[in-house]
């Protein structure tokens, strides 16, 4: 995909979109897509704008570094609000709607935060691309009133890349990444230790060079998802992989053969697999 014409028109109604907003209070993860949104909006509306990480156990000590490096890094003025959802018991019983209770608590915070510093809004980076996914979330966004610029302009994920590359944004190419207890199959309970297993786990690949990568839990058995492509360097290393994993109290070290692909524990739809 190339930045044409039609992409810098999205990003040119998402200008317009975030200036008619007045002031944002900016949902940041660190990701590709909020990075993106919150330098925007703070090219449009300056000390109108900030941004607000919840920082907590569904995100390894790793990614949180990082997110607060980034926000270092280009000077992004950032509330960082301590959530440990681990407290919400339909959290830890990990049904299908885990993600709707979980987005609830932490964007509620986010509104309270919001409304005693004044910012009329909260923003966050959901994109036209996550419409294909299995979102319980986006119930809980829309309940509260949160709005998601770039999913109202229609720009994609490749889009976004494209245009966080013209900004010089260093996300541009980011892996995707998602919250820890994504990793764990529904109706499997949630703790404090299983979410730091899966954290050790990745960041052991991750060292290794496989930055794009999913750990997921089945009891004792750790099933890696990486790129089809991956598989050769790793398998070269598939000893060195099996011990480090089962240093950490895995008693089976399996690999994916379809892959990586995000939401592989999503229910299936009706009418057919995910893809």
């Amino acid at each position: 995909m190339k930045l044409d014409a039609d992409i810098l028109k999205k990003e040119s109604q998402l200008i317009d979109l975030i200036k008619s907003l007045q002031s944002v209070l900016v949902a940041f993860s660190g990701g590709v897509d909020s990075t993106y949104l919150l330098a925007v909006s703070l090219e449009t509306l300056g000390a109108n704008c900030k941004g607000v990480f919840a920082r907590g156990p569904m995100i390894s000590a790793q990614e949180q570094k990082e997110t607060l490096s980034l926000a270092q890094t280009y000077q992004f003025p950032l509330e960082v609000i301590d959530i440990n959802v681990l407290e919400l018991q339909e959290f830890r019983a990990n049904s299908p709607e885990r993600c709707y209770f979980c987005k609830k608590e932490i964007f509620s915070r986010f509104l309270a935060l919001g409304e005693g510093l004044g910012y009329t809004t909260l923003i966050e980076g959901t994109n036209a691309s996550d419409s294909q996914d299995y979102r319980p979330g986006r119930k809980a966004l829309q309940e509260l009133k949160v709005k998601s610029p770039l999913l109202e302009v229609g720009l994609t994920k490749e889009e976004i890349r494209l245009l966080s590359q013209r900004r010089n944004l260093r996300t541009w190419n980011k892996p995707s990444m998602a919250c820890l207890a994504s990793r764990v199959p529904y109706g499997d309970l949630i703790t404090l230790e299983l979410l730091s297993k899966v954290a050790q786990a990745e960041a052991i690949l991750q060292s290794k060079g496989f930055g794009e990568c999913r750990v997921r839990v089945h009891g004792d058995i750790a099933r890696i998802e990486i790129p089809i492509e991956n598989f050769a360097p790793f398998l070269q290393n598939h000893s060195e992989f099996a011990n480090s994993f089962k240093g950490l109290g895995f008693r089976f070290v399996t690999l994916d053969l379809d892959g990586l692909r995000s939401g592989s524990l999503n229910p299936e739809p009706e009418g057919g697999k995910l893809q």
